[in-house]
């Protein structure tokens, strides 16, 4: 199935929303919404770290950066290992500070209650929480010392909406809000701002993979479905999801902090 693409454009007039000189770590930043967020911040001038399960698929992408003039490169690290993720992150803060924090890694479970199980709960629970509790501890001290940093989470609208079958990954997300609010208040006098953006569907391969899986011979309903269930008619783009997290952790943004954003497509506003 063959990604769309949709004419976009962000205004470069007076430098605006640029991160030349800024080092951005972006976890699961080797597909979907994270590559989207790698090339974004690469282009408008930021030095990108990619943290992925993936080392190959990361260094494809951030050799693809390359060959466009940005700067990146690739670590593999499991998010939902604390030691694994310390020693990454302490490799990288010997090369040079850390200003944006970028928690985007996340996996996704279907079911209900009876649906999920134990082991499903925690495999949920080590990444997409616990992955984010490891990304924040190991970076939040030297923010801290400077006096200055950004993060960014990627919530969900299943972290304020009901969805069905969504158990485990709305109880994740939910967290990841929660977090986001927590960080904002906690790091607020020391300089350093702390958002989330809250998508619905994204056209990324994994919702691909999903339907392909799960729906064998009925991928183009399915996909319509999944566009037609949000009011504007179609699923995001991972690059729209990406120029609102280049505003999110650029200096155009330094008076917002502890804020959800919705990109939803009138979800919850439009019926």
């Amino acid at each position: 199935m063959e990604e769309r693409s949709i004419p976009l454009t962000v205004s470069m007039h007076n430098g605006l929303f640029r991160l030349h000189g800024k080092v951005a770590v972006i976890t699961g930043g080797a597909s979907g919404i994270g590559r989207a967020i790698a090339e974004t911040f690469a282009d408008h001038g930021a030095c990108v770290r990619l943290i992925n399960l993936d080392l190959d698929l990361a260094e494809q992408v951030s050799a693809a950066i390359a060959q466009r003039g940005g700067s990146a490169n690739a670590r593999r690290c499991d998010v939902s290992s604390h030691s694994e993720v310390r020693q990454a992150f302490q490799e990288m803060l010997r090369d040079s500070p850390i200003d944006i924090l970028v928690n985007n890694a996340g996996i996704a479970h279907v079911g209900n209650l009876e649906g999920t199980s134990e082991e499903d709960l925690d495999r949920i629970y080590r990444v997409n929480v616990k992955g984010i509790y490891n990304c924040l501890s190991a970076t939040l001290p030297t923010m801290k010392e400077r006096r200055k940093g950004v993060v960014l989470n990627m919530a969900s609208i299943a972290s304020s909406a009901g969805l069905p079958d969504r158990f485990a990954y709305s109880m994740s997300k939910g967290a990841v809000l929660s977090m986001t609010y927590s960080v904002a208040r906690d790091y607020l006098s020391h300089n350093i701002r702390c958002n989330c953006i809250s998508p619905a569907r994204v056209f990324t391969p994994f919702v691909t993979g999903f339907v392909e899986q799960n729906y064998p011979g009925r991928e183009r309903e399915m996909m319509d479905r999944f566009s037609q269930s949000q009011p504007i008619g179609r699923m995001a783009e991972p690059r729209e999801v990406a120029f609102l997290a280049l505003f999110l952790c650029s200096e155009e943004a330094w008076f917002i902090t502890g804020v959800d954003y919705p990109i939803d497509g009138g979800f919850f506003n439009i019926r």
